[in-house]
């Protein structure tokens, strides 16, 4: 009976190895958003649960999010271990754990954005926070003090692998340019040099230029998070090899309304997005760099308005988030994992090896 199951265990992971492969990957990252905020969502947005997308994607999965000394991570650590199948301390952006922050230099860890650039893919990283904070920094930078914004951000004009990001659109205008200034570099002149078009406004968006080789756009304003995925996914999808693209959403905004309503935003986002890639061999996975405090107490009856009942205390918290894929290779999102499993199911999924050091 042993040699039996081991056959088969063998046999199944062959079959896993002849898979389907990927061609995109499209990485999801809703910053903060846990357990019960994807719950509320689902309840306050369309009155009943699991009705998001997310929550009827065909594979699901809970992430534990802990960092490589605290039980309760930043987002720094969360989005490194995601991209880069390491966990390292808070503060660290893909830097390994002998980071010491703000002190000393770790490893550099590839990111599956490194291995895309390295390859020939195109590449996009997208926020509707700033561009140069944690979860997108963590992309394309390698830092051991994730409040370098102005010095994490000016690595995009020198990557360590193929020529960067092809599309980069967030916010954060002015402090990025006052932190390069204090650096002594012209922001925009920097970026125009690397190669970059920059979209001046949130309405450039519409009209920009598909066939530029790189866009960038970095605004002090809200944009429509929507219009830049298309716009990112038009432009990346001009690579016949492929692209990786990583869209965060941030979900905890120190206000329980505020903090729901992002998270059915988002859902909606992921929902129009595998409408749009729907018959490419894309694989869509959304899920969260840590957890966030917002709890629905005891005591509210269906019907009500849940968000008057909601409690928050504003800080991340330790417990699994929901990892939630589609697309070839998401056979591999099931049951209790490690947030670094992550990195290895989307390299696993563009039917890449990993670097025996990263």
């Amino acid at each position: 009976m042993k040699r039996l199951l081991f056959a088969l265990f063998l046999l199944s992971g062959a079959l896993l190895a002849a898979g389907p492969k990927a061609k995109n990957v499209i990485l999801f990252l809703t910053d903060g958003g846990g357990l019960a905020t994807v719950s509320a969502a689902s309840i306050h947005g369309y009155g009943r649960p699991q009705a998001l997308y997310i929550q009827n994607m065909l594979h699901i999965g809970l992430s534990d999010t802990s960092s490589a000394s605290n039980w309760v991570t930043d987002s720094a650590n969360g989005m490194t271990a995601i991209v880069t199948g390491v966990k390292t301390h808070n503060g660290v952006i893909s830097q390994g754990p002998d980071a010491v922050r703000g002190v000393k230099d770790g490893t550099p860890l590839k990111t599956i954005l490194e291995y895309a650039e390295e390859r020939g893919l195109s590449t996009g990283v997208m926020t509707d926070v700033e561009i140069g904070d944690a979860t997108p920094a963590v992309c394309y930078a390698h830092h051991n003090d994730r409040g370098k914004m102005g010095e994490i951000f000016l690595q995009l004009t020198k990557p360590r692998f193929g020529d960067g990001p092809e599309i980069v659109i967030g916010r954060g205008r002015d402090g990025l340019a006052r932190g390069t200034q204090a650096l002594g570099v012209d922001l925009w002149a920097a970026l125009r040099k690397a190669g970059y078009t920059l979209l001046e406004t949130p309405d450039a968006i519409k009209s920009a230029d598909t066939a530029a080789p790189k866009l960038a756009g970095v605004f002090k304003d809200k944009f429509d998070v929507t219009e830049a995925v298309d716009l990112a996914i038009n432009r990346l999808s001009r690579n016949r090899k492929g692209f990786f693209l990583m869209v965060e959403c941030d979900v905890h905004l120190g206000d329980a309304r505020k903090s729901v309503e992002a998270m059915v935003a988002a859902d909606r986002l992921v929902r129009h997005t595998a409408e749009k890639m729907k018959g490419t061999d894309t694989l869509i996975i959304s899920t969260s760099d840590h957890s966030y405090d917002l709890r629905l107490p005891g005591g509210v009856k269906k019907g009500e308005d849940i968000i008057p009942h909601m409690k928050l205390e504003g800080h991340h918290d330790g417990e699994e988030v929901v990892v939630a894929a589609q697309g070839p290779g998401s056979e591999l999102v099931h049951g209790f994992l490690p947030n670094t499993r992550i990195f290895e199911i989307m390299m696993a999924a563009y039917g890449w090896k990993a670097d025996a050091r990263r």
